[in-house]
């Protein structure tokens, strides 16, 4: 069977979007994810040319209200909740470090 995704690339972006599962589980995950990359390219291949564009099959009509700006809260009562500020901003722990993902 030619698979469609490795288990490393699979341990790669579970490692990027921070998520974890056990050794055990790997190759389900990688099965399925192999799966949904075949679909996908299953679906690339249907010819679609002349097909006209659909966003909707029904004729809808917006009936949110209209977009109006109101004053927003102020900076410093803002700043009041956040548990950390720093010249104005509120202070996050960083997610980022030296290039690598971490936290």
């Amino acid at each position: 069977m030619n698979m469609a995704i490795s288990e490393e690339q699979v341990k790669h972006v579970a490692k990027l979007a921070k998520l974890s599962f056990p050794q055990e589980e790997l190759e389900e995950f990688t099965n399925q994810l192999g799966k949904i990359i075949d679909m996908v390219e299953m679906l690339e291949e249907v010819d679609t040319e002349g097909v006209p564009f659909t966003s909707n099959v029904i004729e809808t009509v917006n009936v949110m209200r209209e977009d109006v700006a109101n004053p927003g809260m102020s900076r410093d009562e803002l700043l009041k909740n956040a548990p950390e500020s720093e010249d104005g901003f509120i202070k996050v722990p960083a997610i980022i470090d030296n290039g690598e993902a971490g936290a």
